[in-house]
């Protein structure tokens, strides 16, 4: 272990214990067996455990309730995929859409219980909390108390909300207010449905990279990152479709008042100040991402423990050219452990 190394596995926060040194992945779900009934105003059914296999309402997830659950059963894949500490954060059918006030309770559970399992986990563990999404003073007074607890180092957010996008409203407020008090935002699709995408994963595997291209966009082309340029804000999935969009965005900010209406910058320049996931499933989807994002903005995720969860994260990035050595700096710069 090189001496830079080791003085980073010494470094942390005050009050917190230092993480353990090695790759982060910083995309990765956890949510506990009592909070399975999903926030108050969820569209969705709840959560439910069949015979130790997962379901939203009556359709399969694929996955073990052990896997998304099980702190131990976590760890131990952290030791089987080379991964020393993961980021947890909700799945997305539980960020707390729709609920209003009533979702306050389930927030509170959820940001306790997750900052328990941080500081329990001996530097294996951090944790992503949730806000509320349509009311900026109680979103505010939540990210306050996060701020504040030992293993918490950021919110995890939809890539949009129905009718809101990051440009303006509560979701752009939220970003301000990361920046006020520290924290990471990491950004996930919330996979939803539309009746053109009813077969095939079509919701998944075409809904998810366009919500997420369509945040990076909100962020990007709405001059989001340059009001705010010390937030650190990550796209999953290694940024949806954007990196194979930015040369028409581009051309469109160029040759368009419109498209150039919310900054005076090309899309390129402020794509290089958002952070990625290498999760793009494809050797040549990362070097795509890599030729337009900035080389210490690329971080390890995983989408564990999910079906479309690459299950080598580590080694997917680091054999197409990523080092895990800048997978664990870039990682630590974006959860603020400096």
């Amino acid at each position: 272990m090189s001496a830079a190394t080791d003085a980073s596995s010494v470094a942390s926060t005050e009050g917190e214990t230092p993480i353990k040194a090695g790759v982060i992945d910083v995309h990765a779900h956890w949510l506990p067996r009592e909070l399975y009934d999903l926030p108050p105003g969820s569209a969705l059914p709840p959560m439910n455990d069949r015979n130790g296999e997962l379901y939203l309402g009556d359709l399969p997830l694929s996955i073990a309730a052990d896997a998304m659950s099980d702190v131990d059963a976590i760890l131990a894949d952290n030791e089987r995929a080379g991964i020393a500490v993961r980021v947890l954060s909700a799945p997305p059918f539980a960020f707390p859409v729709g609920g209003s006030g009533q979702a306050d309770g389930y927030i509170r559970a959820y940001n306790s219980e997750l900052a328990r399992v941080a500081q329990d986990s001996a530097g294996r563990l951090l944790g992503l909390g949730l806000v509320r999404l349509d009311d900026i003073e109680a979103a505010r007074s939540e990210m306050r108390e996060l701020s504040r607890l030992a293993g918490i180092r950021g919110i995890a957010l939809p890539s949009l909300v129905p009718g809101q996008l990051y440009d303006e409203g509560v979701l752009c407020d939220i970003l301000r207010s990361a920046v006020e008090f520290d924290l990471a935002v990491l950004v996930h699709p919330m996979q939803l449905p539309r009746a053109e995408w009813p077969r095939y994963y079509l919701a998944n595997l075409l809904g998810n990279p366009v919500e997420t291209a369509t945040a990076v966009a909100s962020v990007v082309l709405g001059g989001v990152i340059d009001e705010l340029p010390d937030l650190r804000i990550c796209f999953v999935h290694g940024g949806g479709c954007a990196s194979s969009l930015l040369g028409r965005w581009n051309h469109g900010w160029q040759n368009r008042r419109d498209a150039s209406a919310g900054t005076t910058k090309p899309p390129a320049e402020g794509f290089r100040k958002l952070y990625f996931d290498t999760l793009t499933h494809d050797p040549a989807a990362l070097t795509l991402l890599a030729s337009h994002a900035s080389p210490d903005h690329l971080v390890c995720g995983s989408d564990y423990p999910f079906d479309m969860a690459e299950v080598n994260p580590v080694d997917f990035a680091v054999s197409n050219g990523v080092d895990a050595g800048a997978l664990e700096r870039n990682a630590r710069a974006f959860i603020g452990l400096r």
